[in-house]
């Protein structure tokens, strides 16, 4: 199991990354979350992780990220977060796009999160190349 964090202060929410050995644990976290003001929500679209939310609906104060521990989705994670450890310049620009997103789609969390999904692709992408090329 293990838990990534990273700062950058474009929206007010704490967003944690948890692994766990198996997904399927995770259903019994459900309840014991609910009574602590979590709610579960399943996206169709991310069958890998499981995702709690906390606070107003498209407005939320916490998000729980719940992935495969060193599954292709948690190191993908890892990646984009060290990546942006070590490009600051990287860093303050997807800093730049939150805060321009931010203030275009305050509670439209799809179009949010749609808009910035190129983005994280395509430092995935270098990150994963240059990963690559140190291998080598």
């Amino acid at each position: 199991m293990g838990v990534v964090k990273f700062r950058l202060g474009a929206k007010p929410i704490l967003v944690i990354i948890i692994g766990v050995n198996d997904l399927e644990i995770v259903s019994k976290f459900i309840e014991p979350l609910n009574q602590i003001g979590y709610e579960f929500v399943y996206h169709e679209e991310f069958p890998k992780r499981r995702f709690f939310r906390k606070g107003k609906w498209r407005a939320g104060t916490h998000h729980l990220h719940f992935y495969q521990f060193e599954g292709e989705h948690w190191n993908n994670q890892i990646l984009f977060r060290n990546y942006l450890r070590s490009n600051p310049d990287v860093l303050k620009e997807y800093h730049q796009l939150k805060v321009d997103l931010l203030a275009t789609f305050r509670f439209d969390r799809v179009s949010y999160t749609k808009n910035k999904s190129l983005f994280i692709q395509n430092v995935l992408q270098k990150a994963k190349k240059e990963e690559e090329q140190t291998k080598n």
